[in-house]
């Protein structure tokens, strides 16, 4: 298939990219710089320049293409209206382009638009007053779509795809901890969130343009329930530095803003049991643990 891609320069993007050229497909991917036209390139990918408001090049490239994979997703966190504003009407576009079709369209969301407290599956819905609440326009407005002859399907992403250079949630307590001297947490640690490697994320993408129903909702989820709290240890044993526990209002002031640490407080585990069932998935890479063990997250600057 011609794929048309968007956020394929960012964190996940090009491990997706790749994995879409290596399995034989076709990749055209939205570029809003030269920088982001030359790392397509060097992908295998060819650039369409434009930006995610660009509307008239989200419309080309979909029209063009035999499929749509939607990742990119940018703005400021500060203003959660513009985010969703600008999410929705990216999406409505990239739709309509492929309206009547039959032809794949995958949406980006996240677990954490789930209801907090309890393993989260695929045909929970989401709660409007959870951390995540911009991405359920989103993932509303791709969902009407399988209505409307186009394959749409969502891939709701754990909150850590980790891998080489991360600068995700997992960099920023790496880098925190290295800032402040101390490997902190939240409350009692127990909080969980879900992890999947980007590798095993990049896979999914491939097996839901190549296959996923119209209508489905999945979760990139390879580890439902790790906590913080074992992140935190990792990450202090790593880099010789003490753990410690915050109570909300001092997380709110040792992170980099107070989302942030209501972000590392979110108890949200999440399953993925109907996705491997559906699709055939099944995540082989390593764990967070691991990764944070044995990657580049604490070597980088010789820990």
């Amino acid at each position: 298939m011609h794929l048309f891609v968007t956020g394929g320069t960012g964190l996940t993007g090009p491990a997706v990219v790749a994995e879409l050229v290596a399995a034989g497909h076709t990749v055209t991917g939205l570029a809003r710089s030269d920088a982001a036209a030359a790392r397509l390139e060097s992908l295998g990918a060819a650039p369409l320049p434009g930006s995610l408001d660009d509307l008239d090049a989200l419309r080309k490239g979909a029209e063009a293409a035999d499929g749509v994979l939607h990742m990119a997703f940018g703005g400021d966190f500060a203003d959660p209206d513009d985010l969703e504003r600008r999410d929705v009407a990216a999406i409505e576009t990239l739709g309509h382009a492929v309206q009547g079709s039959g032809k794949p369209f995958v949406v980006t969301s996240g677990t954490a638009v789930l209801p907090a407290g309890r393993v989260g599956a695929e045909d929970d819905e989401p709660d409007p007053k959870g951390i995540a609440p911009f991405r359920i326009p989103g993932e509303r407005a791709c969902l009407a779509f399988a209505a409307q002859g186009v394959r749409a399907s969502v891939v709701r992403l754990a909150p850590t795809v980790h891998g080489p250079r991360d600068h995700g949630f997992i960099g920023v307590l790496v880098a925190t901890a290295r800032e402040t001297g101390v490997s902190a947490y939240v409350g009692d640690g127990a909080n969980r969130w879900p992890a999947v490697h980007r590798l095993d994320a990049a896979t999914l993408f491939r097996l839901a343009v190549e296959g996923a129903p119209a209508g489905s909702v999945l979760h990139g989820v390879a580890e439902p329930a790790v906590t913080l709290r074992s992140v935190a240890e990792v990450i202090g044993r790593g880099l010789g530095l003490p753990t410690a526990s915050l109570s909300p209002d001092e997380a709110a002031t040792h992170f980099p803003s107070p989302f942030l640490a209501r972000v590392f407080g979110h108890d949200g585990p999440a399953s993925s049991a109907r996705t491997r069932e559906l699709l055939g998935w099944s995540p082989r890479h390593p764990t967070l643990l691991e990764d944070l063990q044995h990657g580049d997250y604490l070597a980088a600057h010789g820990a």
